[in-house]
């Protein structure tokens, strides 16, 4: 593994920002170097790729988890954050591998965190939404009760308790990162907040669930039954 870069003065403290990365080759070492100078240590996750995401990871300085199958974006996720504990961090941050995420908005994601106002802090944009999205985002806040806008991100700020918490046997059954994830927070009492960001466009791909109709279809059999299940 190669070292991520050293915290700069004024980095927020014991912070690790992990990247669950399938196939992003083409976007990977651009992120990992914003994340590096904004003077945060970042673990990329190789969720089994099947191009060279893990090599130019490495090459733009991260350190790299290999997994040796494919977990899915949650598992990965998780991958990240048990490393991430066992490294001393206190507070985690997720974010995709795809670019659609600016590594600029992780301050304002975690402030909220380190004044101790939030255990979780969801980076959220509106705009991006697709009809499906839409439409998904709203039937979740209808069946869960929760009133967050963007539920589907996956740019998103845990202290340590809510960190833990994701590492637990019940977070582990949850195969979605959205939905299931955040009732579970909710049940435990965590504090959830929302905080405006700017997406960008992808570089290259389609997201992995809204990319057509039948995955969304299934996507919300699925996150249904959970929120039907869990509230």
């Amino acid at each position: 593994m190669t070292p991520g870069a050293p915290l700069r003065p004024g980095a927020p403290p014991q912070t690790m920002v992990i990247i669950p990365a399938l196939d992003e080759q083409a976007t990977i070492a651009t992120i990992v170097s914003a994340v590096l100078a904004q003077g945060l240590p970042v673990v990329v996750v190789n969720d089994a790729s099947t191009d060279r995401t893990a090599e130019a990871a490495r090459a733009a300085g991260a350190v790299v988890l290999d997994l040796p199958c494919r977990l899915g974006a949650w598992g990965a996720a998780q991958a990240g954050m048990l490393h991430a504990l066992r490294s001393g961090c206190r507070h985690v941050v997720t974010i995709d591998g795809d670019g659609q995420h600016p590594p600029d908005d992780i301050r304002s994601l975690l402030a909220p965190i380190l004044s101790n106002e939030a255990d979780i802090v969801i980076g959220s944009c509106t705009a991006r939404a697709s009809a499906a999205r839409r439409l998904a985002w709203r039937l979740f806040q209808l069946l869960s009760g929760l009133s967050l806008n963007d539920i589907t991100s996956g740019f998103r700020a845990y202290n340590l308790p809510a960190t833990r918490a994701m590492l637990s046997a019940e977070a582990t059954l949850a195969d979605y990162q959205d939905l299931g994830i955040l009732l579970l927070a909710r049940r435990r009492h965590y504090r959830i907040r929302e905080s405006p960001v700017a997406m960008c466009a992808r570089a290259v791909g389609k997201s992995h669930i809204f990319s057509s109709w039948l995955k969304v279809a299934r996507y919300m059999v699925y996150t249904v039954t959970i929120a039907c299940t869990r509230r």
